[in-house]
């Protein structure tokens, strides 16, 4: 990551998570710069299961045939524009 494209946190988190996340990266033989890189894909994944989760709670009073459908419906109209070219620029 270059510099300029990161931001410093301040984070506190138990003594206990710590040992545990730093002896995980050790076993891995990671390094303590890999540290920033664990917790921002951790951060990333955890926005995603709370997003989907939300995304599903959303569907929850459809059918499971209703939610294929409309996925369905939406994975073709991207296939559509896919195959479309694109616009020449001016």
């Amino acid at each position: 990551m270059p510099v300029d494209a990161t931001t410093r946190w301040t984070v506190s988190v138990s003594r206990d998570t710590d040992v545990a996340v730093r002896s995980f990266l050790a076993q891995r033989g990671m390094k303590k710069g890999d540290l920033s890189k664990f917790i921002e894909d951790a951060v990333k994944w955890r926005v995603l299961d709370q997003t989907m989760a939300e995304a599903r709670a959303g569907f929850a009073d459809m059918p499971p045939e209703d939610v294929e459908a409309l996925a369905n419906e939406a994975v073709a109209a991207v296939r559509q524009v896919s195959k479309s070219p694109l616009p020449k620029a001016r």
